[in-house]
């Protein structure tokens, strides 16, 4: 049997780490754009939700990891995680993915197999990679957009475009449709929000040590996830939106050419205007030539230096 729960668990801890990184930079857009336009409305939910989470959820996962064994956890990790790769899979098909749904059909079918219905992840070893994909990620990678930001009672961080994605995730989901009695489904899927809150828990010590705002730092970490998910790990740079301003290209024929004009040369560079040439540059204007430099001007050389100037040639 592997050892992937304390893998997963140290992933997901870097995965909060990132997030806080990169939480910083995703509020200085707050300007530009502003991707919670109802946070009036979501933080009242996020408030609520914190609640229910601190005196029922937390304690349920604090006692779920402290007194159940490792092993049975990583069990349960497996199993659970064994499940969702069948709805990944179906996933990666509907973004015309067609290497990654066999990749994780293979994961299934491998673990399944070899792994006692899921409870070792055989297929991991075998080199097979874990994905994790939704119905929100397919309409992603189909173009549309996110959407604003919205936090959902007792589920949590979502979007516009996401929340309703879940209702199709929930009614695909492998855990409700075993074939048993509901009690059993019910336990089957609590045990499984359990199981990943438990894996929350060192996340979210870093998370009440460092945030000033928790729920901007769980939000912007939350977008900028979602969108690292959506482009598999390798998002396009974002460009600052400027509004409605045009920026203007001078044409090659606009250009100033390599030795006049406002360049480096002769008006204020060095050539002949302001420049070290002849305008107060090096040779004729007020630098170091003919104006005022070394030259004729009043510069070292003619009128008040070592030249035709005033000063005569000594």
């Amino acid at each position: 049997m592997t050892t992937s729960r304390p893998r997963l668990r140290q992933a997901r801890l870097a995965l909060s780490i990132v997030a806080l990184a990169v939480a910083g930079c995703a509020m200085t857009d707050g300007s530009l754009n502003n991707p919670d336009p109802f946070e009036s409305f979501n933080r009242p939910i996020f408030r609520f939700n914190d609640v229910v989470d601190r005196y029922a959820l937390r304690p349920l996962a604090q006692g779920y990891d402290r007194y159940v064994p490792e092993l049975f956890q990583q069990v349960l990790g497996n199993m659970f995680s064994n499940l969702a790769d069948v709805y990944t899979a179906a996933n990666q098909l509907l973004q015309a993915k067609p290497l990654e749904a066999l990749q994780d059909a293979t994961r299934f079918v491998v673990n399944s197999t070899f792994g006692f219905l899921g409870a070792g992840d055989v297929a991991s070893e075998l080199g097979l990679p874990k994905h994790h994909e939704d119905f929100g990620q397919t309409l992603g990678r189909w173009g549309v957009g996110s959407g604003p930001y919205l936090m959902l009672p007792l589920l949590g961080p979502s979007t516009v475009r996401d929340a309703p994605a879940r209702f199709i995730d929930g009614w695909a989901d492998p855990l409700w449709r075993l074939p048993h009695d509901i009690s059993f489904r019910n336990a089957a899927v609590g045990l499984r929000v359990v199981d990943q809150r438990a894996d929350l828990l060192d996340g979210e010590k870093l998370i009440e040590g460092l945030a000033l705002d928790r729920y901007s730092l769980i939000r912007d970490g939350f977008l900028q996830r979602r969108r690292t998910l959506i482009y598999d790990g390798d998002p396009p740079d974002e460009l600052p939106d400027y509004g409605d301003e045009d920026y203007y290209e001078p044409a090659e024929a606009d250009k100033p050419a390599a030795g006049t004009g406002s360049g480096n040369d002769d008006d204020a560079g060095k050539g002949d205007g302001a420049g070290k040439d002849d305008g107060a540059g090096k040779d004729d204007g007020a630098g170091k030539g003919d104006g005022a430099g070394k030259g004729d001007g009043v510069g070292k050389d003619d009128d008040a230096g070592k030249g035709k100037g005033a000063g005569g040639a000594r």
